[in-house]
């Protein structure tokens, strides 16, 4: 058995997480109560930060290797990627100031 803990290189999520931009990623699953209280923070945090970055939702029931990869324990939880990098993460509902500050401390020409 393989011990990889992320997906070909050439796949859409590698690709994206090593662009030079912030990726949150939400890892929600459809029955999760908190997880349907993130869908219109996340809108709101995309519609503010616009292309500075990144935001995906990823449902751990239909991608159970990304959860296992990510070692996602509960749901929601957010992971902040930059540079293919684990930068940040939060498992619960995350009030949208704190994620758009958070992104944008770590958008282009704000690099920790």
């Amino acid at each position: 058995m393989q011990n990889s803990t992320s997906t070909q290189p050439s796949s859409p999520f590698q690709t994206l997480i090593h662009s030079g931009k912030p990726v949150l990623v939400d890892f929600f699953a459809e029955w999760c109560g908190p997880c349907k209280m993130m869908a219109p923070i996340l809108e709101q945090v995309k519609h503010t930060v616009g292309d500075k970055a990144a935001v995906i939702k990823i449902d751990v029931d239909r991608n159970p290797q990304a959860a296992a990869a990510f070692q996602i324990q509960g749901v929601p939880t957010l992971i902040l990627f930059k540079d293919g990098k684990v930068i940040w993460r939060q498992s619960g509902v995350v009030q949208a100031q704190q994620l758009i500050t958070l992104l944008n401390s770590y958008s282009a020409g704000n690099n920790h």
